[in-house]
């Protein structure tokens, strides 16, 4: 609450600003209440919400009669008394506002509220702003009401077969989101008539008759509501198991007159009024459009009405023609009902532009067999929950809205009416600016409605004007202060036809020198402008082809404003003495500029993608080599990468931000493509890589097509090189270290065995040397051993150690 007080507040600051920028420069330079061409308390209200009339009798005697228009300090000063002055403001009162809810199912189920305030009355004055605010909740655990419908041509025959149990699981499903859950069918295939089905007798009981590939299926149809909406699931799914395709002659189907029966019979179908409406269009074709009919023979245009009879079949199929677009939008609205394109992804892009024309309406790709629909559905739900939009019903034409939005950041966004990215519980507001561009008959009374798109709830607003002054109450006709032939309002005298005056004294046609120097702006400037002729102190402006030439000196006029396209102030503004008065949500000399900022978010939430900036209504990218409606396509950009990298991992790998918010799928429109091989050599391809938590590369390129969509080329699988593996590092530096070892050893060996041989080898030299100089040599003697022996003498009385022998 304390954020959207302040989102409040700055809002607040701003109309205030607004509103005074309006008037300080006509208070500063040209007073245009004086200078427009007011005789009357009324004519004065409407020149500018600033314009007051003094009523006094006895002011501005001497002045012309616009003198009484003025702004209120200034008709104070110059000695109008406060009783007297005519100033009317806008207001507002709150009829209606209960509290929002919390919660959908349970006790409170039919007193749920999810708009606050319910009801408000406006009074306004034409010309001048005013604003109310208005809070809107998506409740918690709301009703869900689901029909599926089902296109029965031939080629959906293996999607027939895989959604046989289809209402088990998707209640399973949803059973996760609601508590209270219902589940219808329908199904569909086209006119059957002529050129649209095969009308041969032969086929008239079975249009696939000598089809080789499938001989036998039902007769074509257009539209049968088969089970009504219930919470008993297991009946879906019997009567799904009942169903059998059928073949038609051309490609596209009748499933647009399906819709319009699924959303206008209300009964029949069993839409809750206090329940989400779902309506789930599973197709693998486009679908005939208005004026197709013709082609048959039907010239009669659909009238929106429900057309079932007691088989609960189309019975108008071959009596109207298709629905338009603009008829569909219109009673899907009416109906509070999601419309939700289930196509395959060849069709993707038409039923895209459709969601563009066709307010709440969601578009989500289908496989080919229907694999993911009960993904798809759970998509398509969360993605309606996280936004709201504001429509607006029974506009009034004289008057203009404008909306500011203040979503979960607090922060607000002039000019947009939508909020994206929010939780199931999140409170969002809007300021409304209004302003009445005109008075309407006497006794009319205006009204309109402000609802949430696909939501039950509403702000009726009930919108008076101020148009009337209090002084007019107590007019005098033949008044004596005018002279017996006029009718005395507001202190000024409204003259019978011929006469005029302030006192309506005189009679047209006469003429003094005295009144001509009234007639002239300035000395030396022409009389009455050159634009009307001088009568009775006044300028009689002359009547033009172009518009209406008023001022006291006819000065004004209401046609020569600025254009645009040979529109006078665009169409979108009030000529006003040579400057364009634009209307509430345009600005610019012409007008031409809308204020309106709603077509400047991109998918993401951001304004023009962060690469631009919104200039009247359009995104002018400022980002080198952006482009698109909103910016969002930048090959070359430095974040490009990074933004298709969140996609990448979302779509094909479910994970990432994108995944854990459930935006994937509505942020991510890009056509992918994955490859065995990627090509990096396409001209205007971008390669991308990035690291994976799995410190493996993904690789991907990102380019434009011709048609205007994005086109990512991606690995199936990312790129991984396995790290080396511990245990081995060691085995293998273990096993490095003994084999260089060994080496080293071997090599050691290898030496000394060398060297070892080569001292033998020369110690067998020497040796051998040895031999033959003891065999030859002369002088060689062999050795003599002497002994030395020890004898005892002592017997003979001497001793002797030893001698030479």
């Amino acid at each position: 609450d304390t954020m959207w007080n302040l989102g409040t507040w700055m809002w607040q600051a701003a109309l205030c600003c607004m509103l005074l920028q309006t008037v300080l420069p006509s208070a500063r330079g040209l007073n245009m209440c004086m200078s427009g061409s007011a005789t009357s308390c009324e004519e004065c209200l409407l020149i500018h919400p600033s314009c007051a009339w003094c009523a006094q009798e006895d002011f501005g005697r001497g002045r012309s009669l616009t003198s009484r228009c003025d702004f209120s300090q200034n008709l104070l000063k110059r000695g109008c008394d406060e009783h007297f002055i005519e100033y009317l403001t806008s207001s507002i009162n709150v009829l209606q506002n209960i509290p929002l809810s919390s919660k959908g199912s349970g006790s409170t189920q039919y007193d749920v509220v999810q708009i606050m305030p319910q009801k408000i009355s406006l009074s306004l004055r034409p010309g001048d702003q005013t604003w109310f605010s208005l809070q809107v909740r998506q409740v918690e655990d709301y009703p869900v009401d689901l029909y599926y419908l089902m296109d029965l041509s031939l080629s959906m025959k293996d999607d027939l077969d895989t959604i046989r149990n289809l209402g088990t699981k998707l209640a399973h499903e949803m059973g996760k989101l609601t508590s209270n859950f219902r589940l219808g069918f329908g199904s569909f295939v086209d006119k059957n008539m002529s050129p649209f089905s095969y009308m041969a007798p032969k086929y008239q009981e079975n249009p696939c008759n000598g089809y080789k590939l499938f001989p036998n299926c039902v007769p074509s149809f257009g539209f049968r509501h088969i089970l009504s909406l219930t919470d008993k699931v297991d009946r879906f799914n019997e009567e799904v198991q009942k169903q059998m395709v059928s073949r038609n002659r051309d490609a596209p189907e009748g499933g647009f007159d399906a819709i319009l029966q699924a959303a206008v019979c209300k009964e029949k179908i069993g839409w809750r009024k206090e329940a989400y409406h779902l309506l789930v269009f599973a197709t693998d074709d486009v679908p005939h459009l208005a004026l197709d009919g013709r082609l048959g023979g039907l010239v009669h245009p659909h009238d929106g009405q429900c057309h079932l009879n007691d088989n609960n079949e189309y019975s108008a199929s071959t009596k109207m023609d298709y629905p338009s677009l603009a008829l569909l939008g219109e009673k899907l609205a009416e109906n509070n009902i999601f419309l939700i394109f289930a196509v395959t992804k060849r069709l993707y892009v038409i039923y895209k532009d459709f969601t563009a024309l066709i307010p709440g309406t969601t578009v989500e790709i289908l496989d080919q067999d229907s694999k993911n629909v009960i993904q798809l559905i759970i998509a398509a739900y969360n993605n309606i929950r996280s936004k709201v939009e504001l429509s607006v019903w029974d506009h009034p034409e004289d008057l203009s809205l404008s909306f500011t939005a203040t979503c979960q950041d607090g922060n607000p966004l002039p000019g947009l009416r939508k909020c994206a990215d929010l939780k199931i519980g999140d409170t969002v507001s809007f300021n409304v600016s209004v302003e009445a561009r005109s008075c309407p008959p006497r006794g009319t009374d205006h009204r309109f409605t402000i609802k949430p798109v696909g939501f039950k709830d509403r702000l009726e607003v009930a919108v008076d004007y101020e148009c009337d002054c209090g002084c007019s109450r107590n007019a005098q006709n033949n008044s004596i202060i005018c002279s017996s032939i006029g009718t005395y309002n507001c202190g000024t005298c409204q003259c019978e036809p011929g006469y005029l005056g302030a006192r309506c004294e005189c009679q047209e046609g006469e003429t003094s020198n005295m009144f001509l120097s009234a007639c002239r702006e300035s000395e030396g400037k022409q009389i009455c402008s050159g634009r009307g002729e001088c009568s009775c102190n006044q300028c009689l402006c002359y009547e033009s082809e172009f518009g209406k030439i008023y001022g006291s000196f006819c000065e004004c006029d209401d046609f020569s404003c600025a254009r645009h396209k040979g529109i006078l102030c665009s169409g979108h503004g009030e000529c006003h003495c040579g400057e364009c008065k634009c209307h509430a949500g345009y600005i610019g000399d012409n007008c031409n500029c809308s204020t309106e900022t709603s077509g400047c978010i991109s998918d993401d939430g951001q304004m023009c993608s962060g690469r631009g900036s919104c200039v009247c209504g359009r995104c002018q990218c400022t980002e080198p080599g952006a482009f698109g409606e909103t910016c969002e396509k930048c090959p070359t950009c430095p974040d490009a990468c990074g933004t298709k990298r969140e996609c990448i991992e979302c779509r094909l790998f479910n994970s990432g931000r994108l995944a854990d918010n459930e935006t994937c799928q509505r942020q991510c429109k890009d056509h992918i493509i994955t490859v065995e091989t990627l090509k990096t050599d396409e001209p205007g391809a971008v390669l991308c890589l990035y690291k994976t938590d799995d410190d493996c590369v993904m690789k991907f390129t990102y380019s434009e097509h011709a048609s205007g969509q994005s086109i990512l080329s991606a690995l199936k699988e990312p790129e991984c090189v396995r790290g080396p593996d511990a245990l081995m590092v060691l085995l293998a530096v273990v096993g490095s270290i003994l084999l260089v070892g060994l080496l080293l050893l071997a090599a050691w060996k290898l030496v000394i065995t060398i060297h070892d041989r080569r001292e033998f080898a020369r110690f067998q030299s020497a040796r051998s040397r040895a031999r033959y100089e003891m065999a030859s040599n002369p002088l060689y003697k062999h050795p003599i051993s002497t002994h030395f022996v020890e004898t005892d003498f002592s017997m003979y009385g001497k001793s002797y150690n030893g001698g030479l022998h």
